[in-house]
């Protein structure tokens, strides 16, 4: 049974009446939302057009939290979960919506959050692009933990709702050979002097390698070492262990393999390491990329800036079709990276700067040049602080991906309200399948474009 947390409004309790309700749509973290006396009920397991009964479990101020305790009338979107721990592993929520009927809500998302924080709605909605949505998770953090009380290690996600860890024996969603090795990577660590010494594994995968960092709090003693050697060798996998922060990952094995992953027109493909950001779904960010590019419209002698730039994911694709490419990003060694990914390509024609993009960049030589077209791809915060820089000079076309509905809302807000762009598209992109995560797309231009142009012209 599931651990439940208390509420700060209200204590859980055990006798609350069975309620029966009609459930209207799903929330941010996949939840069914039913009124009750006008009142908002988020309801764990419920799908909407469904009738349940359902037992409240928290009693907030603003709304209340509930589980399901039957299922009156199902949805015709309603599926039977691919994973057998779904429900108690909080790494997916929606396993149990068709994915057109996952689309279909993502999108119904995005769109409410445009009007509703930023005021604006796109002249045209984008078909929805989805790739892989099994074995499709490239880059994830597990959690580990010896359990006394079960006498073995747990390998995992946390439970939904609740600081534990899932009890996993596999996981539908992790690449593979990740995703089946879940219970051996368990039954591995249980063997460790330092079984209740390792707290995470970060997942890495590559078209050419997979990399499990293994976070080691204690060193392993020469036996640890032997059980790890043999697993990597019998597994095919590459284990990494980093004893203190990012920098101090070291292979089990030296030398660690150069890790790659492919994309169209960049032939060496992008080099990263083991702990650097990528995008989690490869096929789907191979779409991403393709989408960019085609709403950029990117001419031979425009000159582009890629923000929040990485290791030159968009950038090293738009510098084949452009003069000039600057992508600005603060992580000083994916600055390294990037620049090293365009020699290994053979790109001449991009440059890459190291900046802190939530402070002010305006002193820096980048930000007072001329732009044609504008990239963006920020974290959770958004981008509010760079976006007087990104509009100085007017670019024909910006497109902004994000991955937070609300900052894409909010600062979409800001660039139609208060610097004079259109919303000219926006759509949503399934980069996480079977989460509640939303990754979108979102295209602007000066809203007096047709001036502009006449004038470039």
């Amino acid at each position: 049974m599931a651990r439940v947390r208390g509420s700060l409004e209200g204590p859980l309790n055990p006798a609350e009446e069975p309620e029966t309700a009609e459930i209207s749509s799903l929330d941010h973290e996949g939840r069914g939302v039913a009124r009750i006396d006008g009142k908002a009920v988020f309801v764990e397991g419920a799908l909407p057009g469904e009738q349940v009964r359902l037992r409240r479990t928290h009693r907030r101020r603003r709304h209340d939290e509930a589980v399901m305790v039957e299922l009156l009338r199902a949805s015709p979107d309603r599926v039977t979960p691919r994973c057998r721990h779904f429900g108690n592993c909080g790494g997916c929520s929606l396993q149990h919506l068709a994915h057109p009927a996952q689309l279909e809500a993502k999108g119904s998302e995005v769109a409410e959050e445009l009007e509703r924080i930023g005021g604006v709605r796109p002249e045209t909605w984008l078909p929805p692009l989805a790739g892989p949505v099994w074995s499709y998770r490239r880059r994830a953090r597990l959690g580990c933990k010896y359990v006394a009380a079960k006498g073995r290690v747990l390998v995992g996600f946390r439970e939904r709702g609740s600081p534990y860890l899932a009890d996993l024996e596999h996981c539908e969603v992790l690449v593979e050979p990740v995703g089946g090795l879940i219970a051996e990577l368990a039954v591995l660590i249980g063997e460790l002097s330092i079984r209740d010494r390792l707290p995470q594994i970060e997942v890495a995968a590559g078209d050419n390698a997979t990399v499990l960092v293994l976070r080691v709090l204690d060193p392993p003693n020469e036996a640890d070492l032997a059980k790890l050697r043999e697993f990597q060798a019998r597994r095919a996998v590459e284990l990494h262990l980093q004893p203190g922060g990012l920098d101090t990952v070291v292979p089990l094995t030296p030398p660690a393999t150069a890790l790659r992953y492919g994309l169209p027109d960049v032939p060496a493909g992008i080099g990263f390491v083991s702990t650097d950001f990528i995008q989690v779904n490869a096929g789907l960010n191979r779409q991403m990329i393709e989408r960019a590019l085609e709403l950029l419209s990117p001419r031979a002698d425009d000159v582009a800036l890629d923000l929040f730039c990485g290791l030159g994911n968009f950038s090293l694709p738009l510098a084949r079709r452009v003069a000039h490419v600057a992508g600005v990003e603060g992580d000083a060694g994916l600055v390294a990276r990037a620049r090293e990914n365009a020699l290994q390509n053979g790109i001449d024609n991009a440059e890459f700067h190291a900046a802190d993009l939530f402070a002010n960049v305006s002193h820096w030589p980048w930000a007072g040049r001329d732009y044609d077209l504008v990239l963006l791809d920020p974290p959770r915060a958004g981008a509010r602080e760079v976006l007087p820089v990104l509009v100085a000079s007017r670019p024909r076309r910006i497109v902004y991906i994000s991955c937070h509905a609300g900052t894409l809302a909010r600062d979409a807000g800001i660039l139609v309200q208060q610097h004079g762009y259109k919303l000219v598209a926006a759509g949503i992109m399934d980069m996480f399948p079977h989460t509640s995560h939303v990754e979108s797309i979102a295209l602007f231009e000066p809203a007096d474009a047709r001036r502009m142009a006449g004038a470039r012209a």
